[in-house]
């Protein structure tokens, strides 16, 4: 028997959300300071910085992992590497490459305790069926858990103008099946916008879609018909998604800073911008 003290019982602890066997727990301030770091952890307080955990309670269920996210856990809680063979490990070694996330992801079962390394981004808890059934495509490294069951692949732009120029890489990991995800987001859920589209349309400018609907089609195109009056509006080229799904998407781009004009400036560069994309901005700019 184990008996883990100064976790629900504490008053620094809130849990924020509870689905499934998972649970995201919020320390509302952090305590592990010194004279030297103390002010900036004041000011990250403030502004909802906040030391996040998920905790999985399992009860012969399983889950898998983003591989070096486990912190501890206790009972009868077992690991598999879910390597599968020399050509099993290969592929991961390929997909993980590809989609920024990690090559193996680790299965645990059991019965038992599994915390995973503490994180300052925002956990937010999907149910995957409720994406439709080709699942949910994620932004890259946007993956921290799911349930065992759920089916995990790589899906590829099906052109090449959406890789090049759309700002969200040419591969992508998508969870399919029935069962829940937890993603790890650099912005809270108050501040996502949800997208429900029906044989319909969305273009957004800029790489903000965080996750959507497997069952949508998505390319990159001119926000007028014309390229040179794609120049004068401003906008230059759009992310298209078209069908039936949700997309989830974030407020801004993600690493950028607001100028002084109506606009987002780009502050860092993402990894999955390629080289057309950098002249394709220059040209628009």
């Amino acid at each position: 028997m184990i008996q883990v003290n100064n976790l629900f019982n504490n008053a620094n602890i809130k849990c924020i959300e509870n689905k499934g066997h998972y649970q995201v727990i919020e320390y509302q301030s952090d305590k592990s300071v010194n004279p030297y770091t103390a002010a900036t952890a004041y000011f990250m307080q403030q502004m909802n910085v906040k030391r996040r955990q998920l905790l999985c309670t399992l009860n012969g269920e399983a889950v898998k992992l983003q591989a070096g996210a486990m912190q501890w856990h206790t009972g009868g809680i077992q690991m598999d590497s879910n390597v599968g063979g020399v050509g099993g490990f290969v592929g991961k070694m390929i997909k993980g490459s590809v989609t920024g996330e990690s090559a193996i992801k680790p299965i645990y079962h059991g019965a038992g305790y599994l915390m995973l390394e503490p994180t300052y981004r925002h956990l937010l808890i999907e149910d995957v069926a409720s994406w439709g059934p080709q699942g949910v495509v994620l932004d890259d490294g946007l993956f921290l858990a799911c349930d065992a069951n759920l089916a995990d692949h790589v899906v590829a732009r099906n052109n090449a103008s959406s890789a090049l120029l759309g700002g969200e890489g040419l591969f992508n990991l998508c969870l399919q099946g029935q069962g829940l995800a937890v993603l790890e987001s650099n912005f809270p859920r108050e501040e996502l916008l949800e997208i429900n589209l029906e044989n319909d349309e969305v273009r957004i400018d800029g790489n903000m879609a965080i996750a959507w609907s497997g069952s949508l089609a998505f390319s990159v195109e001119k926000s007028t018909k014309s390229l040179i009056g794609s120049g004068l509006s401003g906008e230059g080229l759009v992310n298209v998604y078209r069908g039936t799904g949700k997309i989830l998407m974030a407020p801004v781009m993600d690493g950028t800073t607001m100028s002084t004009s109506n606009s987002a400036q780009q502050s860092s560069k993402s990894s999955s911008n390629g080289l057309l994309s950098s002249v394709a901005t220059s040209v628009f700019s």
